[in-house]
């Protein structure tokens, strides 16, 4: 597993960060968000991510159990990422691959996430 450093905005670039990651692990979910907004992602450790602007422009979503902290820019509406608990309590970001700068999420090998069954 190969982590690198990248950048990530929003559309409007009203919302950044930059994350280590590994994308040789990223995946696709059928799950009734993923599927609808067409997300990439990839995970990371919370404290591998950094939010460097737009906190302000964070709206928050949540559905099903309510664990996962959808993050959207109120501006654009893109989710570029969201935050969230693995079953052992670890923090985790989840990173919306189409966000990142100089990536081509569809030149990715994938894994598909059965989510709609979960």
């Amino acid at each position: 597993m190969t982590q690198q450093r990248y950048r990530g905005s929003c559309q409007c670039g009203a919302v950044t960060y930059e994350a280590l990651l590994s994308l040789d692990q990223a995946i696709t979910c059928n799950c009734s968000r993923c599927q609808r907004m067409g997300f990439v992602l990839t995970f990371t450790p919370r404290e591998n991510f950094d939010l460097k602007s737009g906190m302000e422009n964070l709206t928050e979503y949540r559905f099903n159990t309510g664990t996962i902290r959808h993050q959207f820019c109120s501006t654009c509406g893109v989710e570029s990422f969201a935050l969230g608990e693995m079953p052992d309590g670890a923090q985790i970001a989840a990173v919306n691959v189409n966000c990142l700068e100089g990536v081509d999420p569809r030149a990715l090998a994938t894994q598909a996430v059965d989510g709609r069954s979960a």
